[in-house]
């Protein structure tokens, strides 16, 4: 069904990205790549300049770790994993777009009062990605 697949996870949600890789198994067609794909929001500068200046890096790693610990390698597929930093939403797309991805696939949770403000990175998934987008509730 689709061959590049971006699976957007929310590490403070790692049960829904577990289910999210296992049902972007079952889409992929053979030969096809999953990519695991966790944003790093950005520190705000008045609350980076307190911090260590290698909490960047260190955030990073821990990211990619945690990426590379839900893929099982007994699993038959081609899964890469990347940590980006940025806005949720616009990296996301941004991912897609560099791998020629043919679905994103991205977990929402209820919506809040503050999403009906700003919108949810999954909203703004949806309203602005340029291939298929699965949502996951």
């Amino acid at each position: 069904m689709y061959s590049r697949i971006i699976v957007a996870v929310d590490l403070e949600q790692i049960e829904q990205g577990r289910a999210l890789l296992t049902r972007a198994a079952s889409l992929l067609d053979a030969g096809g790549e999953i990519r695991l794909l966790h944003v790093l929001e950005e520190v705000p500068g008045y609350i980076a300049a307190e911090l260590p200046s290698d909490i960047s890096d260190r955030r990073r790693a821990e990211a990619a770790v945690e990426l590379r610990a839900m893929i099982d390698p007994q699993d038959d597929l081609r899964v890469a994993h990347e940590v980006r930093h940025g806005a949720a939403s616009g990296q996301i797309i941004q991912a897609a777009e560099d791998s020629g991805a043919d679905l994103i696939m991205i977990a929402s949770h209820k919506p809040g009062l503050r999403d009906y403000f700003i919108g949810s990175t999954a909203a703004r998934v949806i309203r602005h990605a340029k291939c298929s987008v699965l949502v996951e509730r």
